[in-house]
C-alpha cells in the first residue's frame, strides 16, 4: 500500500487527532449548552451526510449540462434538484445556488446590474441591517455610494415613507430590503413601490428569516424584488451556503456575474446539501417547526419583559430579538461573556440608540431556531429566560452562573442534538 493509498483510507482521530478532538469538543458544546445566536442552527443529519460526500471531489466550473471539465453526470443532477426545489419552495423564477455564502449571492447581485460608484440605499448596520447592506468597511462601502435609511426612533421600526422620501433625494440605482438584527416582519410591496417610484432595482436579502418566508410564515419578496438572495442555514436549516433568486429577465446576468464573475467552481457537496435542506424545507413538518420557532421567540423575549428587560420593538414576529441594555451597567460584551459562562450563548449586537463600538455594543441578540430544533417549547422558554435574566441581573454572580450551567446541561439532555 503507498503512502498516498494508506492516507486516504485513514480515519480522522487516527490521521489527525488534534483535529477531531476540537470537533469532538464542538458536539459536546452543541449538545449540552444552550445555542441561541439566531443564524445558527441544527441540521439534519441527512444534510451533515451530503455535506460530508465524496461530492467534494469534484471540479464541476459552469453550470449543470455547461461545465468545463467532464465526469458532471452525476453533479449535474444534483445541482438540477436543488435548482428546481429551490424554485417550486419559493416560487421564484430563477435561482441560482452556486454563493458560497450570503455575501457572495449579495455580491453577485449587485454586480450583475450595478457599477462601481452608483448609488445603493440599505438599511444603516446599527439598525439592523448587514455589513453588506452599504457598511463602509465592506465591499459595498468601498464600491458604491451608499445611503442609509434606519428605524424609527420611537416605534423602532420601519418607516416606508420616510425611505420613500429617502430614496427620492439620493435616486439610488438599487434598494436593499432586508436585515440582520431587525425583528418585524417587512413590507416588500412596500419596498418595490419606493423602487419604481425612483427608477431603481430591489434588491431582497432574507438570509434570516427565510425558512419562515418558505413556510409562508412571513412576507415573500419573489412577487416583487426583482433579487432575492438568502444564506442556506438560519432558519432555512441547511448547510452553511448562499443563494439568489431573481425574475427572469434578470438570470442571464446573475448567472454570468456568478460564475465566471466572482466564483470558480461550486462547491457541489454543499449544494447536495442543499438540495436536502430544500427538500425538507417543503414538507408540512417544516412549516409546523417554524411556527414554533416564532412562538418560543415569543415567549423568551415575553419572560425578559416580565422580569423588566426591554426588547426593541416591544417583540418581535419572527425568529429573534434584541435585548437593549442602554439603560442597565452592562455592556453587550460583558452579557454575552456572562451568559457564555452560564453555558447560554448569545452575541453582542448594536441597538437602535447605539453610542458604543461594535466590538463592545449595547445590546444582545437572540433566537429560537436551534432550541427549536431540539424539541424545546413555551415551558421550556420560560425557564431559560428565567436563567437569562438571572445572569443579567447579577453579571458578576459567578456561583449563580455556574448552577445554572449545570441545570442548562440537565435541560440539554433532555432534548439531545445528535447524541
Amino acid at each position: 500500500m503507498t503512502v498516498c493509498q494508506q492516507s486516504s483510507k485513514e480515519s480522522l482521530a487516527a490521521g489527525d487527532p488534534a483535529v477531531a478532538d476540537a470537533i469532538r469538543r464542538e458536539v459536546e458544546r452543541l449538545e449540552y449548552t444552550l445555542e441561541l445566536i439566531p443564524s445558527e442552527n441544527l441540521v439534519s443529519r441527512a444534510v451533515l451526510e451530503a455535506l460530508g460526500s465524496v461530492l467534494t471531489i469534484k471540479y464541476a466550473e459552469g453550470y449543470p449540462k455547461k461545465r468545463y471539465y467532464g465526469g458532471c453526470e452525476c453533479v449535474d443532477e444534483v445541482e438540477e434538484l436543488a435548482i428546481e426545489r429551490l424554485k417550486r419552495l419559493f416560487g421564484a423564477e430563477h435561482v441560482n445556488v452556486q454563493p458560497h455564502s450570503g455575501s457572495q449571492a449579495n455580491m453577485a447581485a449587485y454586480l450583475a446590474v450595478l457599477k462601481p460608484g452608483d448609488t445603493i440605499l440599505g438599511m444603516q448596520l446599527s439598525h439592523g441591517g448587514h455589513l453588506t447592506h452599504g457598511a463602509p468597511v465592506n465591499f459595498t462601502g468601498r464600491l458604491f455610494n451608499v445611503v442609509a435609511y434606519g428605524v424609527d426612533p420611537t416605534t423602532e421600526r420601519l418607516d416606508y415613507d420616510v425611505i420613500r422620501e429617502i430614496a427620492r433625494k439620493s435616486r439610488p440605482k438599487m434598494i436593499v430590503a432586508g436585515a440582520t438584527a431587525y425583528a418585524r416582519d417587512i413590507d416588500f410591496r412596500a419596498f418595490r413601490s419606493i423602487a419604481d417610484e425612483v427608477g431603481a432595482c430591489l434588491m431582497a436579502d432574507i438570509a434570516h428569516p427565510a425558512g419562515l418566508v418558505a413556510a409562508g410564515l412571513h412576507s415573500s419578496p419573489v412577487p416583487y424584488a426583482h433579487f432575492v438572495t438568502s444564506t442556506t442555514h438560519k432558519t432555512l436549516r441547511g448547510p452553511r451556503g448562499g443563494l439568489v433568486m431573481c425574475t427572469a429577465e434578470m438570470a442571464k446576468a446573475l448567472d454570468k456575474t456568478v460564475f465566471p464573475g466572482i466564483q470558480g467552481g461550486p462547491l457541489m457537496h454543499v449544494i447536495a446539501a442543499k438540495a436536502v435542506a430544500f427538500h425538507e424545507a417543503a414538507r408540512p413538518s417544516f412549516r409546523t417547526y417554524c411556527a414554533a420557532i416564532i412562538d418560543n421567540c415569543r415567549a423568551l423575549a415575553a419572560t425578559l419583559q416580565r422580569r423588566g428587560h426591554r426588547i426593541v420593538t416591544g417583540g418581535t414576529d419572527t425568529h429573534l430579538f434584541l435585548v437593549d441594555l442602554v439603560d442597565t451597567n452592562l455592556t453587550g460584551k460583558e452579557a454575552e461573556e456572562a451568559l457564555g459562562r452560564a453555558g447560554i450563548t448569545v452575541n453582542k449586537n448594536t441597538v437602535p440608540r447605539e453610542t458604543r463600538s461594535p466590538f463592545v455594543t449595547s445590546g444582545i441578540r437572540m433566537g429560537t431556531p436551534y432550541v427549536t430544533s431540539r424539541g424545546m417549547a413555551a415551558t421550556e422558554m420560560a425557564t431559560i429566560g428565567g436563567w437569562i435574566a438571572d445572569v443579567l441581573d447579577r453579571p458578576n454572580d459567578t456561583d449563580r452562573q455556574v448552577e445554572i450551567r449545570r441545570q442548562v446541561r440537565k435541560l440539554c439532555e433532555r432534548f439531545p442534538a445528535y447524541v
